[in-house]
């Protein structure tokens, strides 16, 4: 046979090789979660949730015949670590978009180097301040801190509540939580009666709550992220405390309520409709991504899907479905992200524009309350 046709063929093979490599290569994405320390609760589930259908993608063959590849690193939610680890994806592993973090300050720690490197962001926290003012490159999945206080607030006006007492935490997602609850309440018609704060440390706010006690409050709100708001409960419930305690949507899980054991009983809190997703009706769009969602994790880790998980969910089916337009850099995927019009996922049913990188709604709430253990639907 002609040398110079054996050449061609190999030349010809070789170059198909390379070319079938090159198009299998997979999509690198970044996860930054909280899977151990004080806000484990928060990051085991996203990290989870994440892992789960990343792997269920590839199942199916990836997008467009690429798979996935998640790089998961445990922040332990601490921001500098966060920081040093989003700096490491970006460098080292080439993820050409980061999911997380898991609380609101390690997010703001993170944002300058998602805008620096021109890196998509899709943090799985829920200050306003993430997407408030918008950021090129930030995207959020967790529903805004401001939708869950005028969910408390529509309820206490409607019920005629008008005086409350707020509790939170002194850290990034109890400060953004205190600040909506002040600058919203004159809109409802409510009265801030009292004002005070405990350390996300701190295992005992009887101080605190005895104040609350000789005040004229029809409504106690506690903002933060367990356990301190499990110890809260507590503490009202020790101290004879009557007056209607609210919690934020920091705390939607079945971990409050195990933390927190009997002293969990009628509180009310906004969540994600995911922990309710059985009492909803067929109408309800959400519902069958909720049902999905909650089963594949049953199935997976033996436990039950939940709001904190859904923000992961629903943080990698969002670059998925910005990979099958066609997007695979950084840049691209920015831009589909933004694109993005009515995808129901777990948080609620997303829209983002170049005014808009939150994409959700009040609809993304219901109030929620704890009996006998359990979740039910405030009407």
């Amino acid at each position: 046979m002609n040398t110079k046709f054996i050449s061609f063929i190999c030349v010809a093979v070789t170059v198909l090789i390379s070319a079938t490599a090159f198009a299998a290569a997979p999509i690198k994405i970044g996860g930054l979660f909280a899977v151990t320390g004080p806000a484990a609760f928060l990051g085991e589930p996203e990290r989870n949730s994440a892992k789960m259908v990343v792997d269920e993608i590839n199942k199916a063959g990836g997008v467009k015949g690429r798979k996935l590849e998640l790089v998961v690193y445990d922040t332990t939610g601490d921001a500098t670590k966060a920081v040093q680890l989003a700096t490491k994806l970006i460098k080292d592993d080439k993820v050409v978009a980061i999911i997380g973090p898991s609380t609101t300050g390690e997010t703001m720690a993170v944002i300058p180097v998602a805008e620096k490197e021109q890196i998509p962001l899709i943090s799985c926290s829920a200050g306003s301040k993430i997407t408030d003012p918008v950021k090129k490159w930030v995207f959020k999945t967790a529903q805004n801190d401001a939708l869950a206080v005028g969910r408390i607030y529509e309820y206490l006006q409607k019920t005629r509540q008008t005086t409350v007492s707020i509790l939170t935490v002194s850290d990034g997602f109890g400060a953004s939580g205190r600040e909506q609850l002040k600058s919203q309440a004159a809109k409802y018609g409510i009265t801030i009666v009292s004002d005070d704060t405990y350390g996300p440390k701190d295992t005992d706010m009887t101080a605190q709550l005895t104040k609350i006690r000789g005040t004229r409050s029809q409504a106690i709100i506690c903002w933060g992220t367990n356990p301190g708001p499990a110890l809260v409960a507590k503490n009202v419930r020790q101290l004879g405390i009557k007056t209607p305690l609210f919690m934020s949507h920091g705390v939607s899980s079945k971990k409050f309520i195990d933390l927190a054991g009997d002293a969990a009983e009628g509180v009310k809190l906004p969540s994600g409709k995911v922990l309710v997703c059985d009492l909803l009706p067929k109408s309800e769009s959400q519902k069958k991504s909720l049902m999905s969602f909650v089963k594949d994790y049953q199935n997976h880790y033996k436990a039950e899907g939940d709001h904190f998980g859904g923000h992961a969910w629903d943080a990698v089916m969002l670059l998925r479905n910005a990979i099958y337009s066609g997007a695979d850099t950084p840049s691209s995927i920015r831009d589909q992200l933004e694109k993005t019009k009515n995808f129901c996922g777990i948080g609620g049913t997303f829209t983002y524009s170049p005014q808009d990188h939150a994409g959700l709604g009040k609809d993304a709430f219901v109030l929620v309350e704890i009996k006998n253990k359990d979740w039910v639907v405030v009407k």
